[in-house]
């Protein structure tokens, strides 16, 4: 078989998932049902977040909190600091797509 299948899960449960980890880029899955997130951190690559469904609510820099619905993909360059959550009802799912992956930036 040439293509290899990555499988991700379908839920309403917090989850956070690497699904594919190479130096072309870092795909992580995450769910998060409302009030769930991430800690404050700085973006560690060029990153892409795919909003599946739900609404994601995404505070960078010194900006106000925007939020993307379900269809939505952002873009954030490198070293942004950034807070990430669920703050709507409806369950977040979304694809985080780091390109390159964030260890070329640690071994630059």
């Amino acid at each position: 078989m040439i293509e290899k299948l990555y499988n991700f899960t379908i839920g309403d449960e917090k989850k956070i998932e690497k699904i594919i980890d190479d130096d072309a880029a870092l795909i992580n899955h995450f769910i998060f049902p409302n009030g769930a997130g991430l800690p404050e951190h700085f973006s560690n690559s060029n990153v892409y977040m795919i909003i599946v469904s739900g609404t994601l609510s995404l505070q960078l820099g010194d900006q106000e909190t925007h939020k993307y619905p379900a269809g939505s993909i952002v873009s954030i360059p490198y070293n942004i600091r950034m807070n990430v959550g669920n703050r709507d009802e409806e369950v977040l799912s979304m694809f985080v797509i780091k390109s390159p992956s964030p260890r070329l930036y640690k071994e630059a």
